[in-house]
């Protein structure tokens, strides 16, 4: 009697376990349905009731649903007439119906939002970019009015130099670039979660001491460093805590820093790559997927299956790889990761992007043949253009890791060398701060991150809520000189 009860009652808390979680799944499945349709406005009501107290610090997956359902809306602010607005300030004889061809075409990214069209904050911007038409009338405008675009940085000259540099002296690791960095972050007036008692947690980017980039060193900060996140941590980070004080005054936090940024380039000869280990613990966890962000997807392996075709050679792959997504995945200004489901299969499908999504293609399509690949990220530090920027790297015998840069892609050059530069080499003006994506930071942070994948600008929490970037400012100071 006693067994068949203890059974009877074994089974029948299974039969409630699964029922819950059926009802979760099936849960999930109508918020989802819900947000991929736009109707935000159910979605959120469906998980508010989930969510014991909204005020609470994001932790829990209803919560973290709700806060990327907000920042999507921020990301698809503008009305019809507001895009319109903004489009005629580089194209001035734009009209409604130019807006309505741009919009159905998908030029000019919008989303239907509980009812609304509602158009990217960055939309008007990245048309040019993505339509002939549109940056035809831009072009004109310009030369209309007399202006010129702003001279670039000329990259293909310094990539000559360092090819120079390196038949000179026969180092892979040449053109060395001193850097300093002041690095800020100012809450603004504004945030209400700015009182008197309030313990401020911040974490700001610190450089990595990683083969071409070394002599590191912290010069000042304001107010002291709490803690530096060990060198080759996913994310290098110095780390901040502190009281607001009584007077209330929004939190300023400041760290100077030196460091040398070599270029590294290697020769790379096809006929010397050796075979892979593929029972090594470098292939197999370079070579899998890690969702959602490098989606293998039978679609993505017979993308990539078609771009190598019958290459066998490691090498040689990576860079048919990397010619396809510089030809064929344009550059953009992008979402906040947080807003974007997977960056690979963004990339892949629409075929735009900014250098994040750029570089994950690629590391995905990698991944898909068999060619180790990981991330790589901080700043670009290109004077004149200093800015944040993802990068990548794979994996080739005899060299290990070589860096790879599918957004700077393609450089506008007849000579081969100078053009192919970004698959295998890297300049000298970068901040390699990231060695990873989407990993704890040190220590670990209470709530979502304002980036949960990428660190760059920094993450700053008030009482444990985390201030999202609408909270805060940010600012990059960089002196670079060529040392000699």
């Amino acid at each position: 009697m006693l067994q068949t009860f203890v059974r009877v009652s074994a089974m029948a808390c299974l039969l409630v376990v699964a029922y819950e979680m059926n009802g979760a799944i099936a849960n999930q499945t109508a918020i989802k349905f819900l947000v991929d349709k736009g109707e935000y406005a159910k979605a959120e009501a469906l998980l508010q009731a989930q969510v014991d107290d909204v005020a609470a610090p994001i932790t829990g997956d209803a919560a973290v649903q709700l806060e990327t359902i907000r920042r999507m809306r921020r990301e698809f602010p503008l009305s019809k007439a507001e895009v319109l607005n903004q489009v005629r300030e580089t194209i001035p004889d734009a009209t409604a119906e130019d807006i309505e061809r741009w919009t159905e075409s998908g030029d000019l990214h919008h989303r239907v939002i509980d009812g609304d069209l509602r158009y990217f904050r960055r939309g008007a911007s990245n048309l040019p970019r993505l339509n002939d038409d549109a940056k035809r009338r831009r072009d004109a405008a310009l030369e209309a009015r007399g202006e010129k675009p702003k001279p670039r940085f000329d990259l293909p000259s310094v990539i000559r130099e360092v090819y120079a540099e390196r038949e000179r002296t026969g180092a892979d690791e040449v053109y060395p670039v001193h850097h300093h960095v002041t690095y800020t972050v100012t809450v603004k007036d504004s945030c209400d979660r700015v009182v008197p008692g309030a313990t401020v947690r911040a974490w700001l980017p610190f450089p990595q001491e990683y083969r071409h980039q070394s002599q590191v060193r912290l010069v000042s900060s304001s107010p002291e460093v709490k803690h530096t996140a060990p060198n080759g941590s996913p994310h290098r980070t110095v780390y901040f805590e502190e009281t607001i004080g009584a007077d209330a005054k929004p939190p300023e936090l400041a760290v100077e820093f030196d460091f040398v940024t070599a270029a590294y380039c290697p020769d790379l000869d096809p006929a010397a790559v050796k075979p892979y280990g593929q029972g090594g613990e470098t292939y197999r966890q370079y070579t899998a997927e890690r969702l959602p962000h490098i989606a293998l997807t039978s679609e993505v392996r017979q993308l990539a299956a078609s771009i190598v075709g019958d290459e066998s050679n490691p090498l040689r792959k990576a860079q048919r790889l990397f010619t396809w997504v510089s030809k064929n995945i344009t550059w953009i200004g992008e979402m906040e990761y947080g807003a974007v489901p997977s960056l690979s299969l963004k990339g892949l499908t629409m075929r735009c992007g900014d250098c994040g999504v750029q570089n994950i293609s690629f590391v995905t399509l990698c991944r898909a043949v068999g060619v180790p690949a990981r991330w790589q990220s901080g700043f670009g530090t290109k004077p004149g253009e200093e800015n944040m920027h993802d990068w990548a790297e794979f994996y080739v015998e005899p060299w290990g890791w070589l860096p790879v840069d599918a957004s700077y892609g393609l450089q506008k050059s007849d000579d081969p060398k100078v053009r192919d530069f970004f698959c295998g080499h890297m300049d000298p003006y970068r901040l390699i701060v990231n060695l990873d994506y989407a990993r704890p930071l040190d220590p670990p942070a209470t709530s979502l991150r304002a980036e949960p994948n990428d660190f760059q600008r920094g993450e700053i929490e008030i009482d444990g809520h985390n201030l999202y970037f609408d909270d805060w400012r940010w600012d990059l100071k960089v002196e670079t000189k060529r040392v000699e």
